[in-house]
């Protein structure tokens, strides 16, 4: 598969699975996803958006070589959990909340379960994508276009 387009199932799956780990994970804890009261939801918002940025950047990066190695996955993870946590803190800021109420919130999100959650997604979806890079597949044929003789 062309890398651009690895990229983009890449960075889907990097959405869909993010919201729905965060979504899931703070109904079976019964936690905020941040957990600083009064910031509203833009700091989530501007963190995803960075994280989603960072983690598309970093597996960009890793898809152009020839051979990607299932190790920008890593970096992917790492990407995206530190972009989450920099615009956590910049969202917050935005909203015109004070620098504490700002590191508060993204030190909850560094050392808590939705870092973990933003991490994890990347990791999967970036090793989905090179992993549709990588794979060495053709379309799918019907029996009767095979070129076999039996």
């Amino acid at each position: 598969m062309p890398p651009g387009l690895a990229l983009a199932f890449a960075v889907v799956g990097f959405l869909a699975l993010a919201i729905a780990a965060l979504g899931v994970s703070s109904l079976v804890l019964d936690s905020d996803v941040i957990a600083v009261p009064g910031l509203g939801q833009i700091p989530g918002v501007v963190g995803m958006l960075l994280a989603t940025a960072a983690f598309t950047g970093a597996l960009w990066a890793g898809l152009r070589s020839p051979q990607p190695s299932f190790w920008t996955a890593l970096l992917t993870a790492l990407a995206a959990y530190l972009g989450e946590v920099v615009g956590v803190v910049g969202g917050a800021l935005l909203t015109g909340a004070d620098a504490a109420a700002a590191w508060a919130a993204a030190g909850w999100v560094a050392v808590g379960w939705p870092g973990l959650m933003i991490a994890g997604a990347a990791l999967v979806a970036g090793w989905g994508g090179i992993a549709l890079v990588r794979t060495r597949a053709s379309r799918p044929r019907w029996p009767w276009e095979r070129d076999d003789e039996e």
